[in-house]
């Protein structure tokens, strides 16, 4: 049985696939913001080995979730479910960046960084990472007016961009993204159209999936199969200005070596 570690499961998509995995017999690992949300996440799914916390708006909190993973042992997988959306008002973090940028999209570039390179990593994108902006440009939105619903469409492009680095520089691991739909999540709102369990089925089953299909890397997948990606989410050079931007705004470099 493998040992996943799901970040942003004390709710929704996290929690559902943290479930599965777990009914599944594989040992899961929670995370939530805080203490009293990881407590409440144990509660929920009791099954779980652990549920570590940390602030994944900010830089500490994100390398604290890095330390408390690895103190844990290596993982066989890694879901970075973790994410924002709904932030209608531009305020900076103490490391003066939006929350959403830093939960979004910084967040799971530290994560993969700095824990422990695990077999396998899942990225959740969405199919609004088609209208993300390819430019990079301005990522942290000082020169321009702040609007929820690019930045998220960005956020989501970034995450596509770092899975095919990630699959690129890292040929070893099984590296993909999935756009779980428009599920009635916290995030997702009560009136979406789009089955929240199917909509976890996809993460779960590339982290600890058996079967041949599931044994692949490089891809975007809807409830687990290839799904059209942004013209530019293929091109190197877009994602190693990801990358190059990624390092610059965190001071963390990416470990290219294979």
């Amino acid at each position: 049985m493998a040992r996943i570690l799901i970040t942003g499961s004390a709710d929704g998509l996290g929690q559902l696939a943290a479930c599965q995995l777990a009914q599944q017999g594989h040992q899961v690992v929670l995370h939530a913001r805080s203490p009293e949300r990881a407590h409440e996440a144990q509660a929920a799914v009791p099954q779980a080995e652990a549920a570590l916390h940390g602030d994944l708006s900010t830089l500490a909190g994100m390398q604290q979730v890095a330390e408390q993973a690895n103190q844990r042992g290596r993982f066989d997988a890694v879901i970075h479910n973790a994410g924002l959306y709904q932030v209608h008002r531009l305020e900076l973090t103490a490391d003066g960046l939006p929350p959403l940028l830093a939960v979004n999209s910084l967040a799971p570039y530290v994560l993969t960084c700095l824990i422990e390179r695990p077999a396998r990593l899942v990225y959740l994108s969405s199919s609004m990472h088609r209208q993300g902006d390819a430019s990079l440009q301005d990522l942290t939105w000082q020169q321009r007016p702040w609007n929820i619903t690019q930045a998220y469409c960005d956020s989501k492009l970034h995450d596509l961009l770092l899975a095919n680095a990630v699959a690129r520089h890292w040929p070893a691991v099984l590296v993909n993204a999935v756009d779980p739909g428009w599920v009635p999540t916290k995030m997702g709102g009560a009136g979406a159209p789009d089955n929240l369990a199917e909509g976890a089925r996809t993460q779960a089953w590339l982290a600890a999936g058996d079967d041949p299909a599931a044994h692949l890397t490089g891809q975007y997948l809807h409830h687990q199969l290839p799904s059209a990606v942004h013209p530019h989410a293929a091109d190197p050079a877009v994602q190693a200005r990801f990358l190059a931007e990624c390092a610059r705004l965190t001071g963390i470099s990416f470990p290219a070596t294979s």
